[in-house]
């Protein structure tokens, strides 16, 4: 994704609290830690249907196409 992209992605609060407790995270700022992620070369992202998904670090995370909204994140299984 190019920066301006980058630059819109945003979550709701109960967003953040779900990729929080998913990822288990303590960081506050989950928004910077995601995009940190998306933003690196090694991940990989892909659309289908309505959402892209970011997959890196064995992560996954979904995010709306049209509002850029982080939907959630979580660990890839298997």
């Amino acid at each position: 994704m190019n920066k301006e992209i980058i630059d819109k992605i945003h979550t709701t609060k109960l967003g953040e609290e779900r990729i929080k407790r998913n990822l288990f995270l303590s960081d506050d700022n989950v928004i910077n830690y995601l995009k940190n992620k998306i933003s690196s070369k090694d991940c990989m992202i892909y659309k289908k249907g309505k959402n892209y998904y970011c997959e890196i670090d064995n992560l996954i995370i979904t995010i709306n196409s049209y509002n850029y909204c982080i939907i959630t994140a979580h660990i890839k299984k298997g």
